[in-house]
Order: C-alpha cells, then structure tokens, then sequence
C-alpha cells in the first residue's frame, strides 16, 4: 500500500510518498498562498502527478476542515479563496483513488499520537506554537471535533480579560496574541529590530534584556497552559512548534508549570513534539492506516 501524503501550510507544501511504515522522497515546493485557493489545488495536482504508482492521497492542511467530506470549511486571508475549495471530490475524481483531508494540527496531533510522543498515551491535548497557536483534542486515539469539526481553538481562548473589555475582536486578549512565536518576535523587535525570529533570538539569549523577554513570553504559554490543564486534566500535554525545539523553553515549562496548578492536577506530562515538521504528513497518513 503506497500512500501520498501532503502537508499543505501557509509558506510551503511538504510532501512525500508512505510505503512500509515510513514515509521516504520528502520534498517541498512554495505554497504562493497569496495566489489563492484554485492556484494551491494546481500545485497539489503538480505535486501527485509526480508520483507513478500509489492508492491513497492523504491532505494535511491549514484552514478548518470538514474531515468527512475533505473540504475547507473555513480558512483566512493568509490563503485567499480557499474556502469551500472540495480537495476530496475534486481529487478523487481526477485520481480515482480514495482522499482523506485534514486539518493541520489535527494531523500533527494523529502523527504524534500514531508514531511519537503521543504513541503512548490514550488521550492527549497538542498545542503548537508558531505564527499563532493552534490546538488539537485526543480522547481514546481520535479528534474530538466538535460540533462543527473546530474544536481546540486554543488560540482563541482568554487569557487578558482587562484587554478583551476594552476590545471586542475576536483574538483580542487572547492567548494567540500573547504566547504565540508572532508575539514574541514582536516585543524583541523593540528590544532590537534585529531580533527577526525566534531562531536569532535563542541564538542572543544571553545578551542584556533576551532571557526576560524570554522568560515573559514564558510565562503567557503557562498562563494558556494552566487554563487548559484545570478545564481538561489531561494526562499529557505535547508542545509542537520549532521554538519548543529550544530546550530552554520546554525546560522552565517543566520547570515552572506544577507549581501553578492544583495538586490533583499534577500527573500531567508535558512533552516535547517529535516528528518535527513531519508530524502533519505523518498524521494525514494514520487517517489511512489507523
């Protein structure tokens, strides 16, 4: 069985070709995400018709996803026109092999949980880090989705209220605004406009005023994670993202988040993602094999 898999981001498509248990020939190609939604569908079918012999396609995909009928519910302007786009109907009908689709973290989340740090757990929460945070829910090896296959907007939840009475959009005082790897990079800029990334702040870390601002932004991924923790017990909690690469940062999460939860809450494991960015191709793969 030979399955194409395809992690479809904001800057770039990731993809490769699953056979006896791993996936091999990973390559990527520009997502032109600003050239919309039909041009992206292009690129997808450029990317398969390199393939000769397979028979499935498996979609990791930014946007909301409707999983059963493998369309974009939603996505925003970051990929304009992708919303309503049929991935599945579409692709099987030109293929003539069966589609699967899902969303992004959704997939990270089934790739650790089939094949890294979630293989071992039966429930899990996954948050990753990034341009903002996203989230996914994991009860007995499977997506909780929700009722309308969104749940796990961890983003979006509240974590300056002061903020949200002032304002009323839909991220303003949210966590997404304050622990996500944007805002970050945002407050170092006005420390130094040379900070452009979180890799070239690690790389200042011990330079005068990076490890406070380090150590705040720190702290507003503890104030989400705390939330989630007492809303959810769960038995772990998995951090995907290239910053919770740093071991800094995953350490003083360690370090610092039992001591800011109730003692019956304490037997959460936070961990540390392990398919880096091959979590998604891995995930949209288990919606095959799992």
């Amino acid at each position: 069985m030979k399955i194409v898999s395809l992690d479809i981001g904001g800057t770039a498509i990731k993809y490769g070709i699953f056979f006896d248990g791993k996936i091999s020939n990973i390559n990527e190609t520009d997502t032109n995400a600003k050239l919309g939604g039909e041009n992206l569908f292009n690129t997808v079918c450029k990317i398969i018709n390199t393939f000769d012999d397979f028979d499935y396609i498996a979609i990791s995909t930014a946007g909301q996803v409707n999983p059963l009928e493998g369309y974009i519910i939603y996505a925003n302007e970051n990929i304009p026109n992708y919303t309503g786009v049929q991935l599945k109907k579409r692709l099987e009908e030109i293929y003539k092999v069966p589609v699967f689709v899902e969303n992004d973290v959704n997939a990270m989340a089934l790739g650790e949980g089939y094949f890294g740090a979630g293989k071992d757990e039966k429930d899990f929460l996954c948050l990753t880090y990034g341009t903002g945070i996203g989230g996914a829910i994991v009860v007995n090896r499977e997506i909780y989705y929700g009722n309308s296959f969104s749940a796990g907007e961890f983003g979006s939840i509240i974590t300056h209220g002061d903020v949200r009475k002032e304002k009323w959009g839909y991220f303003d005082g949210s966590y997404e605004k304050y622990a996500s790897v944007t805002a970050l990079v945002q407050k170092a800029a006005e420390l130094n406009s040379s900070y452009k990334n979180g890799r070239i702040l690690f790389e200042s870390i011990e330079k005068d005023g990076v490890k406070p601002l380090i150590n705040d932004w720190i702290d507003e991924v503890l104030l989400g994670l705390v939330t989630l923790i007492h809303l959810f017990n769960p038995s772990c909690i998995i951090l995907g993202g290239g910053i919770m690469a740093q071991p800094y940062v995953i350490e003083r999460i360690q370090g610092q988040i039992y001591d800011r939860i109730m003692p019956n809450y304490r037997n959460v494991n936070i961990k540390n993602a392990q398919l880096s960015n091959e979590a998604g191709m891995y995930g949209a793969v288990t919606k095959v094999i799992g």
